[in-house]
């Protein structure tokens, strides 16, 4: 593994590739801070810079863009409450509510911690077991990929003890916004009533562009406040990142461990990606963390869940591309294209013919989750001068972003509208305590799980019982059912016992 580093070191210490490689992290912590640029798009956008470079060097250069633009979207997360990647919209839930208590550079010191944390991970995972990572990843076939998106849902249960039937409600509207748009089996329009925007499925970025940001305008907008609340706190605008001290650090240890090593095996699962690994190991810390009572009200833990995974996802997504040349998400296939234009023959021959692509992917990983805390502190810092704006000006100016941010995605109209019906939802979630969290789950889910379960169906020829028998979907099934059926039976026995 030193081999490597110390290779991979070598090719991106040379001063005009560090050059570039940092280059790559501004770019990357930029458009993931924007809203409605989504971490795939932004190393499309890189793309055309990478053209004219090495082939070693592009791929180095696009990974930085990656990592940084999953670290960048945390900032207008945890500022503003708008996700800036789809992959951050779970840290709007714990970071946002710090950021209003006035402790909005503490929550982005824990994000850019945990960012660069859960990088280092799975870097390191890349580096010393990708072999034995893409053979372990090579065993989960539709039935097992069925389990793990189950596995997801199935935290809908506890997402709030207070109110688990709407909840439920909720996660099942999401379901049934996933299912949306064409078949993916059959290719036939379902639900979309005529409209040529709904036969590509709701999309995950307008929807959540509406249910975060156009639903905290319109909640801000309902208060007497002349500023966002988070600038009542320490000082006007004046938000500092503040890096998390070793104590506090060591008190997360914990989540950190454990969303770090899950983001790297979600990355390594095809089709899933840094989006569902974030919701996931907020979901399972939402089950087995300590303070999982206070998840939601603004702690570090929820903080660490959702940007530690999102960014080992990264990692891991790269895996089976050096591996065995299958994509693990959209980074990773644009990336692979870009080799494939360039000439370089992709498949499993790759690292052991060409080893300096693992090399300067290794290494442009490890500087990158360095360089992007630096980067990310001073545009955190750009980016809250914004909360000194008075909000009769900060509102329709988010509305404005927000817009922007969903028409970018496809050059359409009816992405705004599709925007707009979110927020208006999301407010009417908020005013009536439905749970807009649970709706995000399932709509994230919703498409993953019926596809895999529909070809699961297809390839066992209908047999129910050959879909759950596979020794790693039944484990995974059963644990599902425990985590469903258990607050159920847990708020049973409390309504009995105070009888």
């Amino acid at each position: 593994m030193f081999n490597l580093l110390f290779s991979g070191l070598k090719i991106i210490l040379v001063p005009s590739t560090f050059l570039l490689i940092t280059a790559g992290t501004v770019l990357g912590v930029i458009f993931g801070a924007l809203p409605g640029v989504s971490a795939s798009m932004a190393v499309a956008l890189a793309l055309p810079f990478a053209y004219a470079m090495n082939p070693v060097i592009a791929i180095a250069f696009l990974v930085s863009v990656y990592c940084a633009s999953i670290t960048g979207g945390g900032i207008t997360a945890i500022l503003f409450k708008i996700p800036g990647t789809p992959s951050s919209a779970p840290t709007t839930f714990d970071g946002y509510p710090m950021a209003q208590r006035g402790e909005a550079g503490k929550a982005l010191g824990f994000s850019l911690v945990a960012s660069a944390i859960g990088g280092m991970v799975a870097a390191f995972a890349m580096a010393l077991i990708s072999p034995q990572l893409s053979s372990v990843a090579l065993k989960f076939g539709p039935s097992e990929l069925f389990a793990v998106s189950f596995l997801g849902l199935s935290v809908l249960s506890c997402l709030d003890s207070d109110n688990i039937v709407k909840t439920l409600i909720s996660g099942l509207l999401g379901l049934f916004l996933a299912c949306i748009g064409m078949d993916p089996m059959l290719g036939i329009a379902r639900f979309t009533w005529g409209s040529s925007t709904l036969l590509s499925g709701i999309e995950m970025i307008p929807i959540m562009i509406g249910l975060f940001a156009v639903t905290e305008v319109l909640k801000q907008t309902g208060k007497k406040k002349e500023k966002l609340e988070s600038t009542s706190g320490e000082g006007e605008a004046k938000v500092k990142t503040v890096l998390p001290s070793f104590k506090e650090l060591w008190e997360t240890k914990a989540t950190m461990t454990r969303s770090s090593i899950l983001g790297t095996i979600v990355g390594i699962l095809p089709g899933a990606g840094a989006t569902i690994a974030s919701f996931l190991s907020y979901a399972i810390e939402k089950k087995i963390n300590k303070k999982a009572d206070k998840l939601g009200t603004g702690i570090a833990d929820g903080i660490v869940a959702s940007e530690a995974a999102n960014n080992a996802a990264t990692g891991g997504s790269m895996v089976p591309l050096l591996s065995l040349g299958i994509p693990g998400g959209n980074a990773a296939a644009i990336m692979m294209t870009a080799l494939v234009i360039k000439g370089v023959q992709i498949g499993p021959l790759l690292v052991k013919t060409q080893p300096d692509y693992l090399a300067s992917v290794f290494g442009s990983m490890f500087i990158t989750n360095i360089v992007m805390v630096i980067v990310a502190m001073l545009v955190a810092k750009i980016f809250a001068k914004i909360l000194a704006v008075p909000y009769t000006i900060l509102g329709p100016v988010i509305i404005m972003l927000a817009t922007i941010g969903a028409y970018a995605l496809k050059n359409n109209t009816g992405d705004i509208l599709l925007m707009t019906t979110a927020g208006i939802l999301g407010y009417l979630f908020v005013k009536l305590k439905y749970n807009s969290a649970a709706l995000v789950l399932g709509l994230v889910l919703g498409q993953m799980s019926e596809s895999n379960f529909r070809r699961a169906y297809t390839l066992t020829n209908g047999d129910f019982i050959g879909i759950f028998s596979k020794p790693i979907t039944a484990i995974l099934v059963s644990v599902c059912v425990i985590m469903l059926v258990y607050p159920l039976i847990k708020m049973v026995l409390f309504n009995k016992k105070n009888k």
